[in-house]
């Protein structure tokens, strides 16, 4: 059963693009960095305040890998699967992550700090194997740097 949410935090949103062209993927993506995922209700919301029809909405939602679906945690972890990243250890970074937080692909930690996601290509190939946690960009990880960067984290918290 979804949360009830506050549907009035993106009115002005919808007021500011609803008669702009195109504007679909701008709408979700601001809608998802106001709650942190889309919940249906807001697709649903979004639909009937823009006139667009839901499956057109929910299509364009569930097509681009960058809109969420559910809640993650305070640090989304997104880890490069790409060919570059996959020969240069991805699989390891996964086992240390794996190992430091208890999760795995598609998880939250119990305590809702970290959520892991393997995507296909973070376009940081030189950097790799990479991931992103949120908006910042880790790269030439090793599981130790690995390990170093997800303490790091936890203790911002603790601060």
């Amino acid at each position: 059963m979804e949360q009830k949410i506050d549907l009035s935090l993106i009115d002005g949103i919808i007021g500011h693009y609803r008669d702009i062209p195109g504007s679909l993927i701008t709408v979700l993506q601001k809608a998802q960095a106001v709650y942190g995922y889309l919940p249906h209700g807001a697709l649903t919301y979004i639909s009937q305040r823009m006139n667009i029809p839901p499956a057109k909405v929910f299509g364009v939602a569930t097509f681009y890998t960058q809109f969420r679906f559910e809640p993650v945690g305070r640090y989304l972890i997104m880890l490069c699967k790409g060919t570059a990243c996959h020969v240069n250890g991805a699989e390891m970074i996964e086992k240390a992550i794996a190992g430091e937080l208890g999760i795995a692909d598609g998880e939250t930690t119990g305590d809702g700090l970290f959520t892991l996601k393997n995507v296909a290509c973070l376009g940081c190939c030189s950097l790799s194997p990479v991931m992103m946690v949120n908006e910042e960009t880790y790269g030439s990880l090793t599981p130790e740097k690995t390990r170093k960067i997800l303490a790091e984290l936890r203790g911002r918290i603790r601060e």
